[in-house]
């Protein structure tokens, strides 16, 4: 059985139970507890203050918190550089300054006064030992900017450099550094290099080079399908080669065997044996011109570039095509190969640059910062890194991923062929006949060369298509399309005082990509 209600009693009853249901603010904070936050305050002092808790507070701070007897509110010692007497904070030097901020410095308000023998000691402890031996002048300057600037890492700069943001209650919130622009360090000093010898011989342009590696002689290719080996000490012909048919474009030297492998627009790659000076093996498969090839430094591997728009990685021993390494969309123009991961780096006419895992045959990362053509890689051999040369840039990059580095600018022509030694000198050659010679580390050109023509040719032969530096680094050597080899030295008789290095500490504006 229902028991009845009055009205007033059931709304008086729903209120009550609306008012149980709506009173409770589950959002509302707990109350604060003292001792939770008193241990909170004092790691917190800890961890980000430590490295100033020794130095005694400022007088202003004292002055509004009733005296230095006060007493720390989370239960920590006061720390004064002067145990056992009144606090004094003077500012070292003899020249009159305000007692205060926004004071100004009148016969009445200034203060003149050396400081106590103590007061130096605790502020020699809060700065640097190359800050306490600086001139009077720089030294100059007030005990709370001395403070604001503890525990900053610009420590060494003037006062005015910062801008502190200081609480009412003097604690230091957090310090806006004046930041400086970046600029480029200074380049490392390199001797300029100077022509001293220009072989001829060849009756076409000369395509490609390269060194042996006992540093006796040097092989080069060219448009008359011949191959010459020349002597590296005198530059006279030792031998020539005959076989293709058609431009050489590439020629390397094994360091693992006594072959010379050869390429070129034939679609031929030979392998030379050079105790017979007679081919001894074809590597058939690219179905148009060889641009270029590389051999493997620790393995028996070939490895060339075509314009087939592939590159093909051929077993020295068995003739064998391993992987034919496809992606690209044009040309293939240029191929190094080294030791570490990615072992393969291409660089193509359809502006990529793809670095390629030689176990799978296939492409690790695809590099599209170039707007134009890469027509030359090469492999720093000290550092992890490569550079690529386009029309647009000459880029730096970092292995394994191909993290972009820098831009070097400057070189407006169509550069054909790149070189680093261990220096740090990284040359670039143009088709216009011109060469720059940078720094690697920061990029600054320090020298830029244009060698006149072999007489006879037009100055619209001025070409460079390949360069190299002989084993030793000493020695540059330039194949050229006025029919000759070019040997640069660097210049002796130079020092840095006769050469100095042009460079201003310049705002650096490098385009990212």
């Amino acid at each position: 059985e229902v028991q009845k209600h009055s009205v007033h009693t059931l709304v008086f009853r729903s209120l009550k139970r609306t008012h149980d249901m709506f009173v409770a603010d589950n959002a509302k904070p707990i109350p604060l507890d003292d001792e939770s936050h008193k241990v909170k305050m004092a790691v917190k002092l800890r961890t980000e203050y430590g490295s100033v808790l020794h130095m005694p507070t400022l007088k202003e701070n004292l002055r509004e918190k009733g005296g230095p007897n006060t007493g720390d509110p989370y239960g920590h010692k006061q720390y004064s550089g002067n145990q056992g007497q009144e606090l004094e904070y003077l500012i070292t030097g003899t020249h009159p300054y305000p007692p205060g901020p926004g004071v100004a410095l009148t016969a009445d308000t200034k203060v003149q006064r050396m400081p106590s023998e103590s007061a130096a000691q605790s502020l020699a402890v809060a700065l640097p030992a190359s800050q306490s031996r600086l001139d009077a002048s720089r030294t100059a300057a007030g005990v709370g900017d001395i403070y604001r600037h503890a525990g900053i890492s610009e420590r060494s700069q003037p006062p005015g450099m910062s801008v502190a943001m200081v609480e009412a209650g003097g604690n230091k919130n957090s310090a806006l550094m004046a930041k400086k622009a970046p600029t480029m360090p200074k380049p490392q000093w390199h001797p300029p290099w100077k022509l001293y010898r220009v072989i001829s011989g060849h009756l076409g342009w000369v395509r490609c080079i390269a060194v042996e590696p006992g540093n006796q002689w040097f092989v080069t290719g060219s448009a008359d399908r011949t191959i010459k080996i020349w002597d590296l000490a005198s530059g006279k012909l030792k031998l020539s080669l005959t076989g293709h048919i058609s431009t050489v474009r590439g020629v390397i030297v094994s360091a693992r065997s006594p072959y010379l492998f050869s390429c070129g627009e034939d679609k031929q790659v030979k392998c030379w044996d050079l105790e017979y000076n007679k081919v001894i093996r074809h590597y058939h498969g690219h179905l148009s011109a060889v641009y270029g090839l590389d051999l493997h430094p620790t393995i028996d591997v070939l490895v060339t570039c075509s314009r087939d728009s592939t590159a093909r990685i051929w077993d020295v021993r068995t003739k064998a095509s391993v992987h034919t390494l496809s992606g690209h969309t044009n040309a293939v123009a240029t191929v190094k190969c080294q030791a570490a991961e990615p072992q393969i780096i291409t660089g193509s006419h359809d502006t990529t640059i793809r670095l390629w895992d030689l176990v799978a045959g296939k492409t690790r990362v695809t590099l599209t910062n170039h707007k134009k053509s890469v027509r030359a890689v090469v492999l720093h051999p000290r550092h992890y890194t490569f550079a690529s040369g386009s029309p647009d840039n000459i880029k730096q990059w970092k292995f394994p991923d191909g993290n972009f580095i820098q831009n070097l600018s400057g070189h407006s022509a169509i550069i054909n062929t790149l070189a680093v030694n261990s220096d740090g000198v990284l040359v670039s050659g143009a088709d216009n006949g011109t060469m720059h010679l940078w720094d690697w580390r920061t990029g600054y050109n320090f020298q830029r060369v244009h060698a006149a023509v072999q007489p006879g040719s037009l100055d619209s032969e001025s070409g460079i298509f390949a360069c190299v530096f002989d084993q030793s680094e000493s020695r540059l050597l330039t194949a050229e399309a006025d029919k000759t080899i070019k040997v640069y030295k660097e210049d002796d008789t130079a020092t840095e005082e006769t050469h100095p290095v042009s460079w201003k500490p310049e705002i650096i504006k490098r385009k990212r990509f």
